[in-house]
């Protein structure tokens, strides 16, 4: 009878940025695995990798995935496929690997596809971490939601015609994966009276964080890490009753 146990595969969200963010649970579980996995650019550092480092073991396997992250490319199967049989191997032979994930594994998280391609046939965890679109809210110093808002999240490479229906048919929304999608972003929230309710974040809980009116930005591209959180109510949240 084969009695060898096999490693659980853990993802762990690793939060928006800032060290401090990351959850106790996941520093815990990260400081005692043996093998760590994230996801990287095709050159240079991982950003998951940075932000976890002060709760990495010193003797730790390091798997990074390295991938292209331009939009058009992404996700890349093939380097999903190679990750996953990476870390199925170290499952195999009874070892726990942690799995970092920018902000929370699920809200738009590259693990998901790791996730896809492990759960089936081996234990896998996940651990929730603090998410872009509350590090975006707790920054800008603008609450998301309140009492029956209806919070809408949309991607910013959506064609006009949805995102103009999405964002009528909401309360609040959160427009994210800007990019060089800006000046067409702001043309939209524009034509729909949206713009003077619209805070742009960019890198939340960073060294290099900005936030602002959306109405102050020039035309430029948006950085990969960046939001536009818009509520069609503005602040009447404040409000009593509101």
């Amino acid at each position: 009878m084969n009695t060898k146990k096999t490693g659980t595969a853990i993802g762990i969200g690793v939060g928006p940025g800032d060290p401090e963010l990351m959850t106790l649970k996941g520093a815990r579980i990260l400081s005692a695995v043996p093998v760590v996995a994230y996801p990287a650019p095709e050159t240079g550092d991982s950003l998951a990798r940075r932000i976890a480092a002060p709760h990495l073991p010193a003797d730790a396997q390091e798997i990074a995935i390295r991938m292209p992250l331009s939009a058009n490319r992404f996700p890349v199967e093939g380097v999903y496929d190679r990750a996953a049989r990476d870390i199925a191997s170290h499952l195999a032979d009874g070892r726990d690997v942690a799995i970092l994930c920018e902000g929370d594994p699920f809200f738009y998280g590259s693990f998901m596809y790791l996730f896809a391609r492990l759960a089936e046939n081996w234990p896998v965890e996940v651990v929730p971490g603090v998410s872009s679109l509350t590090a975006c809210a707790a920054v800008s110093r603008r609450p998301l939601a309140a009492l029956n808002d209806v919070l809408t999240i949309l991607p910013a490479t959506l064609p006009d015609d949805i995102l103009r229906a999405r964002l009528a048919a909401t309360d609040a929304a959160a427009i994210i994966k800007l990019g060089r999608h800006l000046p067409r972003i702001r043309a939209l929230l524009d034509e729909l009276d949206l713009s003077d309710h619209a805070e742009y974040v960019a890198h939340a809980t960073m060294a290099e964080e900005f936030h602002g009116p959306l109405t102050t930005l020039d035309d430029a591209p948006a950085p990969y890490f960046s939001m536009i959180l818009v509520h069609r109510r503005g602040a009447a949240w404040m409000g009593d009753g509101a």
